[in-house]
């Protein structure tokens, strides 16, 4: 498949040449074109109310080396099934954050023409921070992500900011009856090689067929929400559920991967931003 437009979909000869998989194509097209035009696939029960769930990853313009673009994706509902997303293009002298604010303000003014109220609480998975750069996010970026809620009068939500890493060198196995296997889905890791720094855990989300497990490292660096580590473990297994091109589990929070969709577009192919009547489609799956 290549093209992407909301209500469309162009298939690759090859891709429907095999009679045998024709059907289940057919079936993913369809739902494809059902999230594009705003249907909502399946959900996953999570129990905070007034939640917002947000998405961050950063990815490289092809048209202009230097320049990044930034995919920013929020929860607009309490499903988790309504989704905002928004793009922003950096130049090397400009800090990621000045787009993070413009995305973010955007998301809590449209999350309030669907709630008519602000979320109480906000978790942003931020991928793409190499343990170099927890210190700038914790200090520089956090506290310019807090002064935007002073933008709204009385407005003072509980945050959580985790960091999502996946290009690690950790890798998870399961011992079982003398042998030794990959971890099952939900596979959670959060003592002994953890920081101690840092309230991390390594989560194994996906399934794996054959071979090691390379899990996610998820670091809290800010929780002003008082979720506990299992609170967080919980909830980001959850969101690993609710990405609608996959019927399982992924590696990463599904927000953080519409995150990477929609900055991947953005950068290899349209280097502009979406047209902002597209913001609340998931017009780049």
């Amino acid at each position: 498949t290549t093209a992407r437009r909301p209500t469309s979909r162009a298939v690759n000869v090859r891709t429907i040449s095999h009679p045998h998989k024709l059907r289940s194509i057919a079936q993913k097209i369809l739902l494809q074109i059902n999230c594009k035009l705003g249907g909502e696939l399946w959900t996953v029960s999570v129990p905070l109310k007034h939640l917002m769930v947000i998405g961050v990853d950063v990815h490289h313009d092809t048209s202009k080396k230097s320049r990044s673009v930034m995919g920013f994706v929020a929860s607009l509902n309490s499903l988790l099934t309504r989704w905002y997303s928004r793009v922003t293009f950096q130049m090397p002298n400009e800090e990621i954050i000045n787009g993070f604010r413009v995305c973010l303000l955007a998301a809590l003014q449209k999350y309030y023409e669907v709630n008519h109220s602000f979320p109480e609480k906000i978790v942003i998975y931020r991928d793409g921070v190499s343990d170099g750069q927890l210190k700038t996010v914790e200090l520089y970026e956090i506290p310019q992500i807090l002064k935007c809620f002073e933008t709204f009068p009385d407005y003072e939500p509980k945050l959580t900011f985790i960091v999502v890493q996946k290009r690690i060198n950790t890798t998870l196995y399961s011992y079982f009856e003398n042998r030794f296997g990959a971890p099952v889905p939900g596979t959670v890791l959060d003592h002994t090689v953890t920081n101690k720094d840092w309230v991390d855990f390594y989560l194994m989300a996906h399934s794996i067929r054959q071979g090691c497990g390379f899990p996610t490292h998820y670091i809290s660096i800010y929780n002003t929400a008082n979720l506990t580590p299992d609170h967080l473990q919980r909830l980001t297994f959850k969101m690993c559920h609710l990405y609608w091109n996959w019927p399982g589990t992924i590696r990463v929070p599904a927000p953080c991967k519409y995150a990477h969709k929609l900055a991947f577009l953005s950068g290899q192919y349209l280097h502009s931003e979406p047209a902002v009547q597209l913001a609340d489609k998931l017009h780049f799956l």
